[in-house]
């Protein structure tokens, strides 16, 4: 009976020491999921949209080239529903749904010096695609793209540290190397020419957060 007890302490105490060291090596993908707020170019939002700001979803996947450089994709998804205006009256008309879908390619540096360290900056940019779609109630339903430009700065927190052995059962199960915690600033800028012959910027300013998540 004392030989089986002596090794099951053998068998499970490197296992147990394991689950509370941090890692070896350094992951290859970066994914994030994240959300906020987007304040949008357009001088009169909030007199058609009731408030300056909506909200904004998205996430991105990116490979790293080396450890504090990568290159990836974002997606995000905005929308903000508001009343619509007539073209000579400048009143209400109706319901006017408007969605964006930005699509960004950029290229990310982050500074990170070490698997172990807790706070990250970083800043990065690159090519955006701007997707737009606006549903005017008894008017039709606008949509088109173009092509413009962002970029982003923000600083990412290591969660390891609050439970390491959750944190290497996270590698162990799904192949997790680093969990952190993120906020940023985006700053896009995408252009189209109106029928009325105006410019009009669909980008603007977002703050967000989200899980950073390193594979």
């Amino acid at each position: 009976m004392k030989k089986i007890i002596l090794i099951l302490v053998l068998i499970i105490s490197p296992t147990a020491l394991l689950a509370e060291e941090p890692l070896e090596g350094s992951p290859h993908w970066s994914l994030e999921v994240k959300g906020g707020d987007f304040m949008p170019a357009i001088d009169d939002w909030s007199q058609n949209y009731g408030k300056r700001y909506t909200q904004e979803y998205g996430g991105s996947l990116a490979y790293k080239v080396f450890r504090p450089l990568e290159v990836g994709i974002e997606g995000s998804f905005i929308q903000d529903i508001g009343q619509g205006k007539g073209s000579f009256s400048n009143l209400p008309v109706g319901k006017v749904t408007y969605k964006l879908y930005p699509v960004n390619v950029f290229v990310l540096a982050r500074g990170v010096f070490s698997e172990r360290q807790w706070v990250v900056p970083y800043v990065g940019g690159g090519w955006t695609r701007m997707f737009y779609k606006e549903e005017v109630q008894g008017q039709g339903t606008a949509r088109g793209k173009a092509n413009g430009y962002h970029a982003r700065v923000g600083l990412q927190f290591l969660l390891d540290g609050l439970d390491q052995t959750a944190a290497n059962n996270l590698y162990f199960e799904n192949g997790v190397y680093h969990t952190y915690l993120f906020i940023e600033a985006k700053r896009t800028h995408a252009m189209i020419d109106t029928d009325s012959g105006l410019s009009v910027n669909l980008g603007g300013t977002s703050y967000l957060g989200g899980l950073l998540f390193e594979f």
